[in-house]
Formats: structure tokens, C-alpha cells, sequence
């Protein structure tokens, strides 16, 4: 065995000791031994699994050890890291193996939940190929969130994401949304329709919803992730209490550390390069609009918790690029969009794959919320209007979805909410194995290169 770094023990004057196996025969293993560990910094990383690396060709080639355990239990499957040569990427890799274990994945890839594109065959897909792979209810009742855990079960064992939104209720203001309706009025007559005589509340928030907390509850997803903020305390406590894990949304240091108090396990660092919603908490708040880069680097370098890192990232080397910066693991949404599993439309799909994927806009009109869409006819739409005429989230998305209808029957199809991120024009149109798989290997071939530059 052979001395590989010594890590200072988190504030106990004492450290821990990765050594790595000096033999070549299938028995040699990499392992960690915890040297003089005291129980305070034992403590403080209880959950971690350290890994280093061992001799090439040994499989797998990591082992690890529990801290503060003798014993050596089975090894996850071997995962992307297998081959990581330098270590000075151990500390990364702590934290990458700690997610790893706590979501009971393969490899740092969380399919983004993406509601009206995710399906239970995207997800189960992705989850069997080794990563997370999600599912929205956000816009599902109670009865249909069921039947999609029922049909993500059924396609798979492995773990898998269930996405809630967690907005706060509309504030309904009549005379706003009457104007609203006015405004969109000549766009309805021009596919020979009307707007809609009243606008709804088209989505329950998480948030008070005690029937669906129940479902949950009950049915024991493994994963829930919170999007628009976080439910409160006591139905958090009740999903851990239930065994489930709980991821939450950030685009901000302000929102993460509520996040953190709130109880949550993982941050998903949401740049505002992302496609789709974005996850503020009050869409009415000043918005620093932090990109990717800096919102995870702050995040990681901030935060108790582990970072997935989410916004633009569509290949392996972005999500090397995003472990570089200290996240756990990277969220890819628009990548998956492509997969035949998503329900993503014809028109949906050859938008994203014409140049129109180069042009992707940050609007409310569609929904009510800030959302990142390819440029097309609703977002013409946006850049004419007052966004302070439209009214609140969801209640905004009623309109929106009548449009986008009354459009699609007229063979117009440029009114669709055809969320995408700004990494749009490197999309891939594979089924979502194939897309897991090339990911793991541009991952891999990303982690070599830097790993000889280090």
C-alpha cells in the first residue's frame, strides 16, 4: 500500500489517510484508512464514502470504506470515476461519491423533470441507464401523479425523481386579466377562435396540497424534488420521515440557504442559461440572473449540502466542467428533449433541431413566470408587450395554452411552450440509453484530459 494524500480532519487537528493498493491481481484495492479519525470530524462527514484510485485494471477499482468502519462493504457498480488518475481530484470525488450514494445512482446525471416534455418512459430509461432519471406532476391531480409512479414502477427498480411544483397561489386581479384577454384577442381571431371568457388557476401548488403530500407519503417515491421554492418544514420532515431523498431548487445563495434551512438534501443550481421556468422563489423579486459557472461555483463554495449543477450543460465535457467547479453531479433537461421517450411534439422537435435552436428567449408571456423559450411566435409576442399586463403564474398559463391550441388547429405551431436552455444547438435525437451512455463516456474521455493536465 502507498500513501496517495493526506486530508486534514475537518477541525480536529488530526487526519485521514488514502492509500491506495500497490498490487496488480484482481485482490489489490483501492481503499481509505481513517487514521486517529476523532468522532467530531468522523461526524461531520458520517455519510461520505471516500474512494482513490487503484491500479489500472482491476474491476471495479475503487473500494469503499465507510469512516470510522473497519470493514470494506460492497463497492458500488463502477461508475464514470473508475478511471480518474490524479489525486487531486479525490476531494471532488468525495463529494460526487456522497451524492452517488445518497440517491442510489451510477453516475452524476439527473434527467431534469421538465413538465409536458418528461414522461415515465424518459424517466425509467434514464434511471436504467445509471443516472436520475425525473418525473414532473406539477401539472398532474392526485389520480394522475399515481398512475405515473404506477407506469415509472413498472419500467423500472432503480430510483427515480418525482417533480413538484411549489409556487405561491395567484393573485388573482380581474381587471389585469380582462385586459390580458383583450390583448390576445386579435391573435385568437387570426386561427378563427375566441379567448377564453374567464382564466383559471390551471395548477395546484405543492404547497397545502394534504392530498397529494398523502400520495407521496404513501407511495414512498425515492426521490422528490420542490421547483419554485419549498413546501413547508413539516412536510419535508414527513417525505424524510418516509424514507424519501429531497432535492430543491436555487438561483441564488439567498434561495439555497432557505433551501438549507428547509431541510433539503441536494441544491440543483439552476443558471439562468436553463430552459424552461426559472426556479425563483418570488418571480417578482429582483433577479441577479447568475449564470451556471458562478452560481455553482458559489453554491458549492457555500453550501452545506451537495450541488447539482443545471443550465446549458448538454454533454459530458459540461458536466466535467460542472464537477470541476465543485457540483456533486450536473442536470441536463434540454438534452433529453430529443430522446423519442420525451413527448415533445414534431414541431417542438424540428424547431430544436433547425437554427432556431441558437435563439432561445426569457419570457413571461406564455405562462406568467420567467421562462426560457425558443424564440417563435409567443415570444415575438413578448418583446411587444408590457410583461406587467400579464397576470400572475398559472393563471397566465390558462390563456397561454388556449393560444398555443387555437394556433396548433389552424397548422400554426409557433405558439407552443417549447422550453429550451441555451445549450439548445447541441442537442442529440437518440433514445435515452444511448444518450446516458455517450454522456458517460464523454464524461470519462473529459475527466482523463483534465486529469493529465492536473
Amino acid at each position: 500500500m502507498r500513501i496517495k494524500r493526506v486530508v486534514p480532519g475537518a477541525g480536529s487537528g488530526r487526519s485521514l489517510l488514502l492509500v491506495c493498493g500497490g498490487g496488480a491481481g484482481p485482490s489489490a484495492r483501492a481503499g481509505v484508512l481513517a487514521s486517529s479519525v476523532s468522532a467530531k470530524a468522523t461526524a461531520e462527514i458520517a455519510r461520505v464514502w471516500l474512494l482513490v484510485r487503484a491500479p489500472s485494471g482491476i474491476s471495479p477499482p475503487f473500494c469503499f470504506f465507510k469512516l470510522g468502519s473497519a470493514a470494506a462493504p460492497p463497492p458500488p457498480a463502477e461508475g464514470w470515476f473508475s478511471r480518474s488518475r490524479s489525486a487531486a481530484r479525490v476531494p471532488r470525488l468525495i463529494a460526487v461519491s456522497a451524492l452517488l450514494e445518497l440517491l442510489g445512482i451510477r453516475l452524476p446525471i439527473v434527467q431534469a423533470p421538465m413538465a409536458g416534455v418528461s414522461t415515465p418512459a424518459l424517466a425509467a430509461a434514464v434511471s436504467n441507464a445509471g443516472a436520475l432519471g425525473s418525473v414532473a406532476v406539477g401539472t398532474a391531480d392526485v389520480e394522475a401523479t399515481r398512475r405515473m409512479l404506477g407506469e415509472v414502477r413498472a419500467r423500472t427498480q432503480r430510483p427515480f425523481n418525482l417533480n413538484v411544483f411549489c409556487h405561491r397561489p395567484a393573485r388573482r386581479d380581474a381587471a389585469r386579466e380582462a385586459r390580458w384577454l383583450a390583448a390576445l384577442a386579435p391573435r385568437f381571431q387570426s386561427f378563427g377562435g375566441a379567448p377564453p371568457a374567464q382564466l383559471d388557476e390551471v395548477y395546484r401548488s405543492f404547497v397545502g396540497d394534504d392530498e397529494m403530500l398523502a400520495l407521496l407519503l404513501d407511495e414512498r417515491p425515492p426521490v422528490v424534488s420542490f421547483h419554485f421554492g419549498a413546501p413547508p418544514r413539516a412536510a419535508i420532515d414527513a417525505l424524510h420521515g418516509a424514507g424519501t431523498r429531497l432535492l430543491g431548487s436555487a438561483t441564488s445563495l439567498d434561495e439555497a440557504r432557505a433551501l438549507e434551512a428547509a431541510g433539503v438534501d441536494a441544491i440543483v443550481a439552476q443558471g439562468y442559461e436553463a430552459g424552461g421556468h426559472r426556479g425563483v422563489a418570488d418571480p417578482d423579486a429582483p433577479d441577479d440572473r447568475l449564470g451556471t459557472l458562478a452560481l455553482t461555483r458559489l453554491l458549492a463554495a457555500r453550501c452545506r449540502v451537495p450541488v447539482v449543477a443545471a443550465g446549458g450543460i448538454m454533454d459530458g465535457a459540461g458536466i466535467a466542467a460542472a464537477l470541476a467547479l465543485g457540483a456533486a453531479a450536473a442536470q441536463l433537461g434540454t438534452a433529453f428533449i430529443g430522446c423519442p421517450e420525451s413527448s415533445a411534439d414534431d414541431a417542438y422537435r424540428a424547431a430544436l433541431a433547425s437554427p432556431a435552436s441558437a435563439h432561445t428567449v426569457m419570457t413571461r408571456v406564455v405562462s406568467g413566470r420567467p421562462a426560457r423559450c425558443l424564440a417563435n411566435r409567443f415570444t415575438e409576442l413578448g418583446a411587444i408587450v408590457d410583461e406587467r399586463e400579464v397576470p400572475d403564474y398559472p393563471v397566465a398559463y390558462a390563456a397561454g395554452k388556449a393560444l398555443a391550441a387555437a394556433a396548433r388547429a389552424a397548422g400554426e405551431p409557433g405558439y407552443g411552450a417549447q422550453w429550451a436552455g441555451q445549450g439548445a444547438p447541441l442537442a442529440r435525437f437518440v433514445p435515452a440509453a444511448a444518450l446516458v451512455a455517450a454522456l458517460e463516456a464523454e464524461l470519462l474521455q473529459a475527466s482523463r484530459t483534465g486529469a493529465s493536465s492536473i
